[in-house]
């Protein structure tokens, strides 16, 4: 991470907390504006994230849910480090214009594929081999993107999940998604108390392919 990568760091987190005042209006309606927010997952988780992948080596990185760029920051940030790519997918050609030329500002854009359309779409055209996934778009997409996803996933890959414990509203399709991957049996899991929650999913095969 360098001065660049900061920058618009700072930024976000301005953004934030200006999107956080917002919510301490009980008239506010988060729900009617949700496209408008960052909705990120936050610095701590981020960085977290950002931190398995380097460790992880990851060298193919796909975000589902590329929104505004939070966490996209972060995922090139790790590419730039392995020296992998990032590839990041939405359905909003807003707000990954917009995450395109925060990463342009932190110098990151060449570590990064830019994906636009539905998700489900992308997945039947993606290569395979991928080494860490995040997934955070609409709650009850999880389990069909999990389904495509993994068998594309290489050996030791992980998996992060977003908002397993808030918000509260999406808890039954989280569930039905922490089902779907404790039914695999080459997968071990975890729920990270941190942020929302995060479902942390690991390849482990004992014959790798």
């Amino acid at each position: 991470m360098d001065q660049a990568f900061e920058r618009v760091l700072h930024r976000y987190n301005k953004r934030a907390a200006e999107e956080a005042e917002l919510f301490r209006d009980s008239n506010f309606d988060g729900f009617k504006h949700r496209d408008e927010l960052l909705l990120h997952v936050g610095e701590k988780v981020a960085r977290v994230l950002r931190d398995l992948a380097v460790a992880r080596g990851a060298k193919r990185i796909v975000e589902l849910g590329t929104s505004y760029g939070y966490s996209t920051l972060f995922l090139a940030d790790a590419a730039r480090a392995t020296g992998g790519r990032l590839v990041t997918l939405d359905v909003s050609e807003k707000k990954q214009a917009y995450a395109r030329s925060q990463l342009e500002e932190a110098g990151l854009n060449d570590h990064v594929d830019w994906l636009l359309g539905d998700a489900l779409t992308l997945l039947d055209e993606l290569a395979g081999d991928i080494d860490f996934v995040l997934i955070d778009i609409w709650k009850d997409l999880y389990v069909p993107c999990f389904e495509k996803l993994y068998p594309k996933l290489a050996d030791n890959a992980l998996i992060a999940a977003d908002n397993i414990l808030y918000p509260e509203e999406a808890r039954p399709d989280v569930a039905r998604y922490q089902a779907a991957v404790r039914d695999k049996l080459d997968l071990q899991s975890v729920l990270l108390p941190i942020g929302s929650g995060i479902e942390l999913s690991c390849v482990w095969r004992e014959e790798p392919r």
